[in-house]
């Protein structure tokens, strides 16, 4: 049986420590282009990622022609999910009243899924374009990237961005096929 000062002298003198590790925080990042057709490297991200076990959703808001909708989405890799809105046809501007409903379904399953965390990477492929139709309201979906889970990693493309998009970047890469 070892005195009380040898077993101080064993104890350690302070408690261990330890290391506070957070929560890694999601970056938003925005690819953006002259010409469309710049989704193949932002597809290839997402489709790699979620091979690597993240859970992924790409919210293709203009694309249509696969009479697709919010509520049958295409999935791969069994953690891609894969949307669409139920148009005949990819939009080139404002679009009917049929195509702007379609739209916003569209646009209204995204954002749950942003906002209840199902996902770890969002892609919204030609955001920008939809905000410059007018198709999405640019207040509310700047609200729902401020309040989407701290974790959760966004991609936004399009030709052109808001200035207020920009400006809450993390990343901003622009695609050029001119070269100096």
């Amino acid at each position: 049986m070892l005195s009380t000062v040898a077993e101080r002298h064993l104890r350690p003198a302070v408690a261990p420590m330890r290391l506070l590790v957070r929560e890694p925080e999601g970056l938003l990042q925005v690819n953006t282009a002259s010409f469309r057709g710049s989704f193949a490297s932002v597809f290839s991200e997402a489709l790699r990622s979620a091979g690597l076990g993240s859970r992924v959703l790409i919210s293709q808001l203009l694309r249509g022609g696969v009479e697709q909708g919010p509520h049958r989405p295409v999935q791969m890799c069994g953690r891609l999910t894969w949307l669409r809105p139920a148009v005949e046809q990819c939009l080139q501007g404002p679009g009917t009243t049929e195509e702007q409903a379609a739209i916003q379904q569209l646009w209204q399953e995204t954002q749950r899924q942003m906002l209840e965390g199902e996902a770890d990477l969002v892609v919204l492929d030609e955001l920008g374009l939809a905000l410059s139709y007018g198709l999405l309201d640019a207040d509310e979906v700047l609200t729902t990237l401020r309040q989407r889970p701290a974790r959760m990693d966004v991609i936004l493309t399009g030709p052109s961005m808001s200035e207020s998009i920009m400006a809450m970047a993390d990343q901003v890469t622009e695609l050029r096929r001119d070269r100096c």
